[in-house]
């Protein structure tokens, strides 16, 4: 498990906690056309399956999926949309297990040790941790020391490109990126710009490979 991402260039997903469905294919687009090929739409915003379906059949070469994703109910209708990323606040077996029979790309959200190693076993793409903002590199890389060596750690909640030098030190390739890109009332040109400074910041880090 070395990238949950094989078919992306950049460990960066947006989160577009907020968007409305009508302007889910212009935001979607510009951030995707900034270099940002992974795209998650929370489930409580506005109509989010409706802005999957579009992202989906706009963008067919990124990854769309959902987060706060809570219920099998909820991953079954998200793989009816098209959806093939699922992001969770928590680790729950009832959605991994039903992530899994879709074969869905998954990123439950964990934050201890325990959590951790849970969602290994129930075979998460990736771990999110969250808040990473409340641990910050020094703690998520002390629980990173202790986890199977092909472990994709993902870190998400306050965070931005200011802190991808941070992480890299501890071995984070891989960010969730939310308000720091997009807030309900932005401009498509504001999240164009954001999204393409996050990508010069991911870049000159890593040299904008997942693998380094």
């Amino acid at each position: 498990m070395t990238t949950p991402f094989p078919e992306l260039r950049r460990g960066l997903v947006a989160i577009l906690r907020g968007l409305k469905p009508q302007e889910a294919v212009d935001i979607g687009s510009a951030i995707f056309e900034a270099g940002i090929e992974a795209i998650e739409v929370p489930l409580n915003s506005s109509e989010p399956f409706t802005s999957i379906e579009s992202l989906v059949a706009k963008l067919p070469k990124a990854l769309i999926g959902a987060g706060t994703v809570l219920t099998p109910h909820d991953v079954d209708r998200l793989h009816d949309a098209g959806g093939r990323l699922l992001v969770s606040p928590n680790i729950d077996a009832g959605v991994m297990n039903r992530a899994n029979h879709h074969g869905m790309v998954t990123m439950p959200g964990i934050f201890t040790p325990t959590e951790a190693f849970q969602a290994i076993g129930l075979g998460a793409s990736a771990l999110k941790f969250f808040p990473a903002s409340v641990l910050g590199p020094g703690g998520i890389g002390a629980i990173k020391a202790v986890l199977p060596a092909e472990t994709v750690v993902g870190v998400v909640g306050g965070v931005s490109e200011v802190d991808f030098a941070g992480y890299a030190k501890v071995g984070v390739r891989t960010f969730g990126l939310g308000s720091s890109l997009f807030k309900p009332g932005m401009t498509v040109a504001d999240v164009r710009d954001r999204a393409h400074a996050a990508v010069s910041a991911y870049d000159a880090v890593f040299g904008g490979k997942l693998d380094g």
